[in-house]
């Protein structure tokens, strides 16, 4: 009888602790957010921000370069931990390690400057797609910068982390890296002698409401009507109907292919199937999800920007759009008014021979009025190097020269550095000429070839229409007139798409188009 008790008794606590193992939550594993790998480059001089996931309710420390801090994990099991500022230098050793014993390490470790590079497919284009390529490969041998690309992925909700670690810059790992982040980050290492780190988060042919958190764009009125309009087309998404659609385009394509065979005339493009708008990378915060959100709030000193082809035909709307996309960044990652430098559009499309309206332009105008009104922003002018058949200019290296300059002055402290071309600063009329005033002239203005003559100026009197006029440098001035405009009202310059222009200072930086006016433009209405 008393075996019996006893085999039940063991019986019943065997169950018991079956029990416990199918019921106690499994053991979570420490896992460090996914910015954090090997060969990385972590911001000097501020807190250096590190986060994961382990047990809920375990104690967290994180060591670098002999500085520690230590946090909790919370009920999700998630953590972050600061490590208070560290200098410049490495290679260091992070680890991190767990009350219930778990460690992870990441070696080569660098600390020094972080840059974001984002935009569309200008940053996206490679260093294989450049000028001198094959030489600019060869002599990327930098092991005290390094490279990170976050995937392209455009989700609908924020996500936590990416697929990608970091690499040491070199021949072998910078080919497909962004031509423009690794031009930049060249110049700045070359002048600080620091470690520099470039995070790679980019998608060709994408506007900037995808890169802008949702809840941003919903505090913004004006662009109420941009989000209904995607809402509306993800509500009315039909599956089914978009199949469909495509089969019956597939048949008529394929007749028209063979017909076409027949007649030896090239073969007409193949039909795709409509995409569902939920996951499009051009539906406002869907990139900011799945590229932007998995980086904060990781250190950096800033950010490059080069975007904006894609919201050309919205250029009004792109006034709020831009600025409310550096203004969430900012207020996301909780590090204030960080830098933030943007390329205007370069020059594009076929020359008019008469002064005309331009979206260029006026999306031009909608990023020189964001550097005037955002603190801390910078703007590199390309309206000289781009190319009027190509949307991608190949000279990447100015670009990336001209971000670095700004960065350098303004951001590193080199106030005898020249960083910008000319900026309009006031226009007056007197008589019948206009007397513009000009900023950023460096060693003073000059017109670059033409014999020295300038070019790509406009004017206009009361009737508003421009014809082109007559543009003399006095001093820190231009005058400028025509025969045929008495009561001037309105001067433009470089104001058209691919513009001819030669306004620089002697430092050889071009000067940004503008306009005097504030004239209705073509995108006024545009949503």
């Amino acid at each position: 009888m008393r075996r019996q008790i006893l085999a039940m008794g063991f019986r019943a606590s065997l169950a018991g602790c079956l029990w416990l193992v199918l019921v106690a939550p499994a053991a979570a594993e420490l896992k460090l957010a996914t910015i954090f790998t090997d060969h990385m480059v972590l911001q000097r001089d501020q807190a250096v921000n590190v986060w994961g996931n382990a047990d809920a309710g375990a104690e967290i420390t994180v060591t670098v370069a002999e500085k520690s801090a230590t946090g909790r994990a919370g009920d999700d099991g998630k953590w972050r931990v600061s490590v208070p500022a560290l200098a410049a230098g490495g290679p260091h050793e992070l680890a991190v390690s767990t009350s219930t014993g778990d460690q992870v390490k990441l070696a080569d470790v660098l600390v020094g400057e972080v840059w974001v590079c984002s935009g569309q497919s200008n940053m996206a284009w490679t260093m294989t797609r450049v000028n001198n390529a094959d030489e600019e490969i060869a002599a990327a041998n930098y092991p005290q910068i390094r490279l990170v690309t976050v995937p392209r992925r455009p989700v609908p909700e924020p996500q936590e982390s990416f697929e990608g670690s970091w690499v040491v810059c070199s021949p072998e790992t910078v080919p497909e890296f962004s031509a423009v982040g690794y031009f930049f980050g060249r110049e700045l290492y070359k002048e600080l002698n620091v470690p520099i780190g470039l995070i790679n988060t980019s998608y060709g042919g994408t506007p900037a409401e995808a890169w802008t958190s949702l809840p941003a764009m919903q505090a913004k009125a004006s662009l109420a009507p941009l989000l209904k309009r995607w809402d509306d087309s993800v509500a009315g998404w039909d599956p089914d109907q978009a199949e469909a659609d495509f089969k019956l385009a597939m048949e008529k394509w394929e007749a028209a292919a063979a017909k076409a065979k027949e007649d030896g005339k090239p073969e007409p493009r193949r039909p795709r199937m409509a995409a569902n708008p939920a996951v499009s990378a051009h539906r406002p915060s869907n990139l900011y999800n799945g590229m932007i959100q998995p980086l904060i709030p990781f250190g950096i000193r800033g950010a490059i920007w080069y975007q904006g082809e894609s919201n050309a035909s919205r250029a009004y709307q792109y006034r709020t759009v831009f600025a409310t996309m550096i203004e969430n960044w900012r207020e996301q990652w909780g590090q204030g008014d960080f830098p933030f430098i943007f390329v205007q559009l370069a020059n594009f499309r076929a020359v008019k021979d008469e002064p005309a309206e331009s979206d260029w332009a006026e999306l031009r105008e909608a990023q020189l009025m964001t550097r005037r009104h955002l603190p801390n922003t910078g703007m590199a002018v390309i309206i000289d190097i781009g190319e009027a058949n190509d949307i991608h200019p190949r000279n990447k290296q100015d670009v990336g020269k001209r971000l670095a300059l700004w960065a350098l002055a303004n951001t590193y402290g080199q106030k005898d550095l020249v960083y910008s071309g000319p900026m309009l600063f006031s226009a007056e009329q007197r008589g019948d000429q206009m007397v513009l005033k000009f900023k950023s002239v460096g060693g003073g203005l000059v017109a670059k070839g033409n014999d020295g003559k300038l070019t790509g100026f406009s004017i206009a009197g009361p009737d508003k229409k421009f014809v082109w006029a007559d543009a003399k440098i006095d001093g820190d001035t231009i005058v400028v007139s025509s025969p045929d405009v008495k009561d001037p009202q309105a001067v433009r310059y470089g104001w058209a798409d691919n513009p001819i222009c030669n306004l620089y200072n002697k430092e050889g930086l071009p000067a940004s188009p503008f306009r005097t006016d504030n004239w209705p433009g073509i995108t006024r209405n545009s949503q």
